[in-house]
């Protein structure tokens, strides 16, 4: 599998921008890929050092719209942590609103 295959986009949401500044990064990833693959893809794309890499399969919630029900589909995230000093440039062009 290719890095831009295993990495799919990085999930934006206010406690990612809090664990970024700790250099810690979460993405949205191939439900398929496992941790080798993750890191080695991060190391890859943004030429950084992984030190840990955690996954976790983020399961579907029923919606409604109307009559119409249905689910919204499974993912997997994984939570990167990178060598001290190290940073992804994505993260850094959103700033949070104070």
């Amino acid at each position: 599998m290719d890095a831009s295959q295993v990495i799919i986009r990085p999930v934006v949401s206010e406690k990612s921008f809090v664990l970024a500044e700790a250099g810690k990064y979460t993405f949205r990833v191939n439900d398929k890929a496992h941790k080798t693959q993750i890191r080695q893809a991060v190391e890859q794309l943004w030429d950084v050092k992984v030190v840990e890499v955690r996954t976790a399969s983020v399961k579907s919630k029923p919606k409604r719209r109307g009559q119409t029900a249905g689910r919204t589909r499974q993912w997997k995230k994984a939570m990167v942590q990178l060598r001290e000093g190290d940073s992804i440039p994505i993260f850094q062009a959103f700033e949070a609103p104070e």
